[in-house]
């Protein structure tokens, strides 16, 4: 598995950076049996399907992928930015599940 944009081979635990387990992600997993993750700016659609695959042993349908720009921020009399970063949904089989707790 490997993400090649920039040059790079990631691999599965560096692809999925960490889940992201808030109200509405906990709602849409409940109903829709779809996990939001925090990814690699780099991976792409194949490469996160084939990560979460290897990590959890689950059947993965579909991603969807989401890019985040990051927003300028004030700090006192700085002007500052925080970082850009990749969201992605990912959809499983009706009988797999991941326990996040």
């Amino acid at each position: 598995m490997s993400a090649k944009t920039s040059g790079i081979t990631l691999e599965p635990h560096q692809v999925v950076l960490k889940p992201l387990v808030t109200e509405k992600g906990t709602h849409i997993s409940e109903k829709y049996n779809t996990y939001t993750f925090a990814v690699h700016s780099d991976a792409n659609k194949t490469d996160i399907k084939k990560a979460v695959e290897t990590l959890w042993g689950v059947k993965v349908i579909g991603v969807r992928t989401q890019n985040h720009q990051g927003k300028t921020r004030r700090h006192k009399m700085m002007l500052g930015k925080t970082k850009s970063w990749k969201k992605a949904f990912v959809q499983l089989h009706d009988d797999d599940r991941i326990s996040f707790f």
